[in-house]
């Protein structure tokens, strides 16, 4: 049986992947969906005390959930959304799992693509420098421009209930701001040239916080791979692709197209 990995984002946990779990194993294959260390208690335990997953770091993370896959007879399939897109080919540079869905997926270093709206979007956390050693949160109001910009106000904080929390700040300045800046290679590093599994971009037109122009950036930074990768947009899906209406669509498509294209 063919197992399917599904990688979360930054500002959420593994409940954002619920409605997937059993929409994925009425299709024949296993669903693991592994939390970043901390993050695997509920979301409201997370937002009474979200000091325990400030100091989190990427290398933590990526080696978490390395030993995850490495534990599975196969390679599996990996599937990330947002920050776990960024995991995902992560994962794949050490030469993990079949193939590899990124979803909306935070750039790599490298990808110098920076819009408006998502510099609006990671706001919230960059206005502060304390905020590096912080684990900072998005209020309904800020959830609905980064997030859930398609949905209505009421669906909008529907969404923020059940399933926003806070991320280690240190992530969005280090990653989201200054890795391109900095000397040297950072946590989030790949080489673009190297072989790997193949490996899918899934954009939404009308994400705000991970425009369709940085994931098609980052697809094109593996231009001189010798493995296949292919980018995919959706009209009129914003950042929360893997929730709002529609959804089945979006996982369909990664569904078969990793099937298919699998090593």
């Amino acid at each position: 049986m063919t197992t399917v990995v599904l990688v979360h984002g930054l500002w959420v946990t593994p409940r954002s992947w619920e409605a997937w779990v059993p929409y994925l194993e009425s299709k024949g294959v296993k669903v693991l969906t592994p939390a970043y260390p901390g993050f695997d208690i509920e979301v409201e335990a997370l937002r009474e005390n979200p000091d325990v997953i400030a100091n989190l770091t990427v290398n933590e993370t990526v080696a978490h959930l390395a030993s995850v896959i490495e534990a599975e007879p196969e390679p599996p399939i990996i599937i990330g959304h947002s920050f776990g897109g960024t995991l995902t080919q992560l994962l794949l540079a050490k030469g993990l799992g079949s193939a590899g869905v990124v979803i909306d997926s935070a750039p790599t270093e490298g990808v110098r693509v920076n819009p408006i709206s998502q510099a609006r979007s990671l706001f919230p956390a960059l206005k502060n420098p304390a905020n590096r050693h912080r684990a900072v949160g998005f209020t309904p109001e800020e959830w609905h421009y980064a997030f859930t910009n398609t949905l209505s106000e009421e669906d909008s904080r529907a969404v923020w209930e059940r399933y926003a929390i806070a991320a280690p700040g240190y992530w969005v300045w280090e990653y989201g701001l200054f890795a391109n800046f900095k000397p040297g290679h950072q946590d989030t590093w790949v080489d673009f040239d190297a072989d790997r599994a193949p490996l899918l971009f899934i954009a939404g037109e009308k994400d705000h916080i991970m425009p369709p122009s940085v994931n098609r950036s980052n697809a094109k930074h593996y231009k001189n791979s010798p493995a296949l990768t292919d980018y995919h947009e959706f009209e009129g899906r914003d950042h929360w692709t893997c929730g709002a209406p529609g959804w089945e669509a979006v996982a369909d498509h990664a569904l078969e197209w990793a099937l298919k294209h699998k090593r």
